[in-house]
């Protein structure tokens, strides 16, 4: 009896302690919840990461890669791009090699980071559930996704820009803290190093502070202090060195024009915004649904975005800066391309991180009796993105640009010309070429003359030193001792090596990734007549 009385005890006593070391332990697997989410991009973020093959930008990046620093910085300025993102991959390939799921994970986990700096910066200006929310929709938003998946920069630029979003709202929160408005002068500046469409994000910034400014004192303005001016005059004196090739380049925007590396985009109507926003989240622009759903689900989340940003009446306004951050830069691209069309995807994929994070925030804001319809957006959002990763995730790996491209280093023997019709062709055939063969790029005149050799800019800028022995112009202008020639051009196309001069016979063909290539041999030589020609 005595003996269950102290076990009694000893368990009574006991039990506090365990009980504190439950929720201890529970609380420090609370903190951690964030974890999952992280795991949950990193899992998209790798996954078929090496299924597509290095296409024309990709390849444009890792030709940039190769140039020495000094070499790099000129011509990534002729390129249209700033030189950051092609510095980092060059030290990248140099630890870590050229392999193809080496050179993609440098884009892969800044993208992870990205949804990291999402959720982070919901919890700041949300409740958690709200952050949980976010980083689940984040993680599977299919644009962040497929360009956390490319040799190009705009998963880096999400680091950037979100990290200096979030120094900001730590900023307005505690304006004597200068150390934050320190931090962002440093990812400002590695933004505007990383691509010229982070001007956007100023914007969006100064309309914040903006907004904020109508609801406060003169003297609480956080737009007109000292330190924000100087911050801003900051980031455009770290800018500087950069800023005569950004000049240069806004003269030679005809030259940029007439080699195709601007203005190709077909001009917007009143159905590209729409089709934006299904891009962003199906990744398909959505022409071909029934009009009515069509419209209905963009202009679902854009009033989603209106209306938690309308209601909004929290001091440091964080739905307005969300909104902002999604919104303006996708309505100011799209007035601008009017004028010249730059309403292109990847370059606004860093502005639609915010949209599932003010979605996440509507949901979270619900009255506990429309419990019901948070669960419904946040269930038809999220579904729509998995059929948006699936979209992403359906690759042909039989079917890509690779596959002709080994085809032809297994069947190449010494002496071979390898000619391709189109630049875009050549960026990407250049990392999975294994011969000794000199490239060349088919540049025919126009009928009236006109040469259709690239200039010094754009893509043009990473052949241009080496034109004389990569453009042709002709055909008939290979070597005389030439004896077979393969030549790469685009299925869907019309053949832009037609006509072909006369003793040209087709030996054996391989298509792939929307290319063709075709071994020829030449059956019209005075010497002896190679094989394949009797």
């Amino acid at each position: 009896m005595r003996r269950s009385v102290v076990e009694q005890n000893e368990k009574a006593g006991a039990l506090p302690a365990l009980n504190r070391l439950s929720w201890e332990g529970a609380g420090w697997i609370s903190r951690l919840w964030w974890v999952s989410i992280l795991a949950l991009a990193m899992a998209l973020r790798f996954y078929n990461l090496t299924a597509a093959a290095i296409w024309g930008d990709e390849g444009s990046s890792l030709l940039l890669s190769e140039y020495a620093l000094a070499d790099l910085w000129f011509h990534a300025a002729h390129d249209v791009h700033p030189p950051l993102y092609f510095f980092l991959l060059r030290g990248w390939i140099e630890l870590f090699g050229d392999g193809i799921w080496s050179i993609r994970g440098m884009s892969a986990i800044p993208g992870v980071i990205a949804v990291g700096l999402g959720v982070w910066l919901t919890r700041q200006l949300s409740t958690r559930r709200a952050a949980v929310l976010a980083g689940i929709l984040l993680a599977l938003l299919p644009t962040a996704v497929r360009y956390s998946q490319e040799v190009r920069m705009y998963s880096l630029l999400g680091v950037w820009l979100l990290g200096a979003t979030l120094a900001l709202v730590y900023w307005v929160r505690q304006p004597e803290r200068t150390r934050y408005l320190a931090a962002y002068v440093v990812l400002m500046s590695a933004g505007f190093y990383t691509h010229y469409f982070t001007a956007l994000c100023v914007l969006v910034h100064w309309a914040y502070l903006g907004v904020l400014g109508g609801t406060t004192t003169r003297e609480q303005r956080l737009i007109t202090r000292p330190a924000w001016w100087g911050a801003n005059a900051a980031i455009v004196l770290l800018y500087l060195p950069w800023l005569p090739n950004l000049l240069d380049l806004v003269q030679h925007v005809e030259q940029l024009k007439v080699g195709g590396d601007i203005g190709w985009e077909d001009p917007v109507n009143l159905f590209s915004l729409p089709s934006m926003i299904w891009q962003f989240v199906l990744q398909d622009e959505g022409v071909g649904f029934w009009s009515p759903l069509f419209w209905l689900f963009p202009l679902l989340l854009v009033a989603v975005v209106l209306i938690t940003a309308w209601r909004d009446r929290e001091r440091y306004r964080p739905a307005s800066l969300l909104a902002l951050f999604f919104l303006l830069p996708l309505l100011l691209v799209y007035a601008v391309s009017f004028i010249s069309p730059v309403f292109i995807e990847r370059y606004l994929t860093v502005y639609a991180l915010g949209l599932p994070m003010l979605v996440a925030m509507a949901i979270d804001r619900l009255p506990s009796r429309l419990s019901l319809l948070g669960a419904a957006l946040f269930v038809l959002f999220a579904g729509v993105e998995l059929v948006g990763l699936k979209n992403n995730f359906a690759v042909d790996e039989q079917n890509q640009f690779n596959v002709p491209v080994e085809f032809i280093n297994r069947n190449y023997q010494e002496g071979d010309r390898i000619v391709l019709s189109d630049m875009m062709w050549y960026l990407s055939y250049v990392y999975y070429d294994q011969t000794d063969a000199q490239l060349q790029l088919y540049t025919p005149p126009k009928p009236d003359g006109t040469p259709t050799r690239p200039n010094a800019y754009g893509f043009g800028t990473l052949v241009d030193q080496d034109g004389g022995r990569i453009y042709l112009d002709r055909l008939s202008a290979l070597p005389a001792d030439t004896r077979r020639v393969w030549l790469i051009s685009s299925v869907e196309a019309p053949d832009e090596f037609a006509p072909l001069p006369q003793g040209w016979r087709e030996l054996s063909r391989q298509e792939g990734g929307g290319a063709r290539a075709r071994l020829f041999v030449l059956c019209n030589l005075p010497s002896a007549q190679p094989e394949g020609c009797r």
